[in-house]
């Protein structure tokens, strides 16, 4: 790897990187043309990768710059101002495949594929989902058989980032038993595609909606991989994917921040510059209330990103931090999605295109509420593990136990009145997403709040559009709504019989 590389301080490195990004998309290359096409040209991928950004996510001994997660949100927050697509391209190949094979990793392989991505700009990526098990990880049926000094991998996955792109492969299969059946744990296996034996093609190649960038179909695994490439876990291999897992999660920020402020930056500009009726739009007061949404947004997703840098070490063990993880994720995924459309209807028919940054915004976010666990799941999965550690003492009261939950015990004060009621024993699905919603709200500011310093404007900005959303999804929990879809919508509901 360049020693000036390796070895600049970061400031400068990712102010370099932000110059070069600037530069390759706005002057060099035409991104709102390349946008429109599949895949990123390879010539301007090559140039962006000069730049050695996934150097951030591997050990100095191999030659990077040290798996800082700092750096790590830093590199991804200056790709995603440019394109969320290249910062999900990053996203995958730092928390789903350098960061594991790190910590995880045999040190020989971990010399190979390292080696790989400083001198030829590898891409790595995670192999998880099924066909029919998406948030069902535990009943996948890709299974593995260890036959002499190797393991001998078969089943189907899809919608795997970078399928038929990356050069190296996480692949999670089950033990067979000897009565053919498949073991309860999970393991993890190191491919090459580069290696006959290791390859996994891509079969089918899907036609997705936006992040044209990243291909992503299925792929037909038939491998066998020596015994260390399998990865080593410290308790059990369950325990290895929530780390992984809940570790990814808590990066969702570093893509959600250089999204959020791009578009921040670009609806401002624009309602500044658009004179309506002799007036900027920005004067305006429901367009002013829109942006300052997207500043809430902003101030949320940057206290996220501070909380990420204090917890999501590769050195500490995440995978029982799961409120917190699921939090980051549904919750800046939300936002960046309410941005997006905010700034799609502030730009108004000219933003309804896939070469203008907000119609492009809105397509590109919209997966990042579905891929990790839709958002409905974790926010019901938040309500849930604090329903039942307040059951454990005995509390109630939400408020009352918020107020001493150590990511909520700051924030709580400012919403007493939103938060100030009883859980009822047996509450319904819909529900508690609407509880882990308001829950998510609560934690997240108190990242705002510990920020010390950090602009006193948007703290209130964020503290009044807070208070707002809880009180609506306080009112959608007393409603008790029950609403079930009718089966046989069709009787008695033509229009074109109740009228003359």
């Amino acid at each position: 790897m360049n020693g000036v590389i390796e070895n600049i301080d970061f400031e400068n490195y990712i102010s370099s990187f932000r110059k070069h990004l600037y530069h390759l998309f706005r002057e060099e290359f035409d991104y709102s043309a390349i946008s429109l096409k599949r895949d990123f040209p390879a010539e301007f991928l090559a140039e962006i990768m000069k730049k050695k950004p996934l150097a951030v996510a591997i050990p100095k001994l191999h030659g990077g710059r040290g798996v800082s997660v700092k750096e790590c949100l830093g590199v991804l927050s200056a790709a995603s101002y440019e394109s969320l697509a290249l910062s999900l391209m990053f996203g995958i190949n730092i928390a789903l495949f350098l960061e594991p094979v790190a910590k995880y990793g045999n040190y020989s392989v971990q010399e190979r594929v390292f080696k790989e991505f400083i001198e030829n700009n590898a891409m790595g990526g995670l192999m998880i989902t099924e066909k029919a098990y998406g948030s069902d990880a535990l009943n996948m049926k890709t299974g593995y058989e260890h036959i002499g000094n190797s393991y001998k991998i078969k089943g189907e996955k899809h919608w795997q980032g970078l399928s038929g792109a990356a050069d190296f492969w996480l692949v999670t299969a089950r033990k067979f038993t000897p009565t053919g059946e498949l073991t309860r744990d999970i393991d993890f296996f190191v491919t090459d595609n580069s290696n006959p034996e290791q390859h996994i093609p891509m079969v089918e190649r899907y036609n997705n909606l936006g992040l044209y960038a990243i291909p992503y179909g299925i792929n037909q695994i038939d491998v066998v991989v020596p015994e260390d490439q399998k990865l080593t876990p410290e308790s059990t291999g369950i325990k290895l994917m929530l780390d992984m897992l809940h570790r990814s999660r808590l990066q969702f920020p570093g893509m959600g921040l250089g999204f959020i402020k791009r578009l921040l930056d670009e609806s401002l500009q624009h309602c500044q510059n658009r004179i309506v009726s002799g007036s900027p739009l920005i004067n305006i007061d429901s367009v002013k209330y829109q942006i300052s949404r997207i500043q809430a947004a902003f101030a949320i997703c940057s206290g996220m990103c501070a909380y990420s840098v204090e917890t999501s070490g590769i050195e500490n063990d995440l995978s029982g931090l799961s409120i917190e993880a699921n939090t980051l994720k549904a919750l800046i995924t939300d936002l960046m999605q309410e941005s997006a459309q905010i700034s799609l209807q502030l730009a108004g028919a000219n933003g309804y295109r896939l070469d203008h940054i907000a119609g492009r915004s809105v397509v590109d976010s919209r997966p990042f509420q579905i891929f990790e666990g839709s958002n409905e799941m974790l926010y019901a999965q938040i309500a849930e593990g604090i329903s039942k550690m307040m059951r454990k003492a005995k509390e109630a009261n939400l408020y009352e136990f918020l107020k001493n939950y150590p990511t909520a015990n700051l924030s709580a004060a400012y919403f007493k009145e939103q938060l100030n009621f009883n859980l009822e024993a047996g509450i319904n699905q819909r529900d508690m997403v609407t509880i882990g919603r308001m829950i998510a709200r609560v934690i997240s500011f108190q990242f705002v709040l510990q920020m010390e310093g950090f602009n006193a404007e948007l703290v209130e900005i964020t503290r009044q559009h807070i208070l707002m959303d809880l009180t609506m999804f306080h009112g959608q929990y007393i409603s008790k709504n029950s609403a079930n879809p009718l089966v046989e919508y069709g009787l008695n509901s033509d229009w074109m019989n109740f009228v003359s």
